[in-house]
């Protein structure tokens, strides 16, 4: 979350800058008096308890020289309500602020482009040359289902729509990707495995920006005993490893690869990308986070783009990069990178990979700090996360792209030793 005392020092440029994502956050103004009634409010209980204290050693004082104490304790039992009253009021100004600022995005960065949507991202760069056919284009479902890899059908019959069921060689495209990219990011960039829980909590969906703002779009878990959820993105349960936690500065930057499986409603994205694989309720991820110092915080932002980037570039995808305008980026994040695969079918480049620069904004919510040396000021850490990349969507862009005019699909070069095959081809 945005820290309180930075949007009142700063309170119409802040205003301003978040107003770019395409809201009105005006109301911060009244977050603002409500800070500065709960400072006044404590200033007061705590002049209240220095009279209620003074009071309390007066009454010693009578009760040695034998006078009577009544009034005394009347004062002191009037202090006391008085402070419980306020103590209300206080408490019910910190829930206020609180929802305020949970619901409030992050600041896009300096050089975010300004606009209201997808129509506003700027284009950096393109790579790569893009396959000219010399036969009709097939689109991924057409081809999967002609090569019985994937099967929609059944799936529905199993959980309902927007499901798959890979099959065969599908299913071990699907696996060799994953084996692929946790290995590259791992041996070659770095990183440190994780495969974390699936199901995450309240505090966790808190500190990562999904609640409570995007809370329509989760799977809850029923629970007795606890409220639980499944997890949307590995960037919720990887980034909540360090939650409540202060870090050594000396380890800085942790780099986390992450591999799950993602579950989203998508109830915002109603009758969006519906056919196929590109938009499922269940679908795998591999991820990348960082927790970094904030000077270091731009630059680990480019590296990881360039590890995501490098994932595409060994399967010898065209692809382009865009930087998302401020009404397109996500919720917590001030500043993010789309890299967009190109679809054949499509006719167009789609987003395959997002990697984003939060900030300290998680960190403020997740309590995640370091300190620079033993005795040193606590600070914030800086959160990175990015796809590296989104699965399903490498399938497509493989199926699409390398399919061949019988329908067959030639296998990548850099996956043949995971895939121990050099096709998948009708039996």
């Amino acid at each position: 979350m945005l820290d309180i005392r930075y949007i009142k020092e700063n309170l119409t440029e802040v205003i301003e800058k978040l107003n770019t994502r395409g809201g009105d956050f005006s109301y911060l103004k009244e977050t603002v008096k409500d800070y500065d009634k709960r400072r006044d409010l404590i200033v007061l209980v705590e002049k209240l308890k220095q009279e209620r204290n003074e009071a309390s050693k007066n009454i010693g004082l009578l009760i040695k020289k034998g006078k009577d104490v009544t009034k005394e304790k009347d004062r002191i039992r009037l202090i006391g309500e008085e402070i419980k009253s306020y103590d209300e009021k206080i408490k019910t100004l910190d829930e206020k602020i609180e929802d305020a600022l949970l619901n409030t995005p992050n600041i896009p960065a300096e050089d975010v482009p300004i606009g209201l949507d997808d129509q506003d991202n700027k284009e950096l760069y393109v790579v790569g040359t893009r396959r000219q056919f010399e036969f009709p284009v097939k689109d991924h479902v057409e081809l999967a289902e002609n090569l019985d890899i994937l099967d929609f059908e059944r799936a529905a019959k199993i959980t309902g729509a927007r499901f798959v069921v890979d099959k065969g060689l599908g299913a071990k495209l699907e696996r060799a990707l994953i084996q692929f990219m946790m290995d590259l990011h791992s041996e070659d960039h770095g990183y440190t495995e994780i495969i974390p829980p699936y199901i995450v909590n309240e505090k966790s969906m808190i500190a990562t920006g999904q609640f409570p703002k995007f809370k329509e779009d989760s799977f809850k878990v029923e629970s007795k005993d606890v409220a639980w959820y499944l997890n949307p993105t590995a960037e919720v349960p990887t980034i909540n490893l360090h939650r409540d936690e202060i870090l050594d500065y000396n380890e800085l930057p942790i780099k986390y690869v992450s591999y799950t499986t993602a579950f989203r409603s998508e109830a915002g994205s109603a009758g969006r990308d519906t056919r196929g694989i590109l938009r499922q309720h269940q679908f795998n991820k591999v991820e990348l986070i960082k927790f970094t110092t904030p000077e270091l915080s731009d630059v680990e932002h480019t590296k990881m783009l360039k590890n995501a980037e490098r994932v595409l570039q060994l399967l010898k995808l065209p692809y382009r990069v865009v930087v998302l305008s401020t009404g397109d980026m996500g919720f917590a994040m001030q500043k993010t990178y789309d890299i967009e695969v190109w679809i054949p079918s499509q006719r167009t480049y789609r987003e395959i990979a997002s990697i984003s620069n939060a900030g300290d904004y998680q960190a403020r919510r997740g309590n995640i700090r370091f300190k620079r040396e033993k005795d040193a000021k606590t600070e914030y850490v800086h959160t990175l996360n990015g796809s590296g990349i989104a699965v399903g969507r490498t399938m497509i862009a493989i199926m699409e792209n390398y399919q061949n005019e019988d329908g067959s699909i030639t296998i990548p070069e850099v996956l043949i030793p995971y895939m121990h095959t050099t096709i998948i081809k009708k039996e």
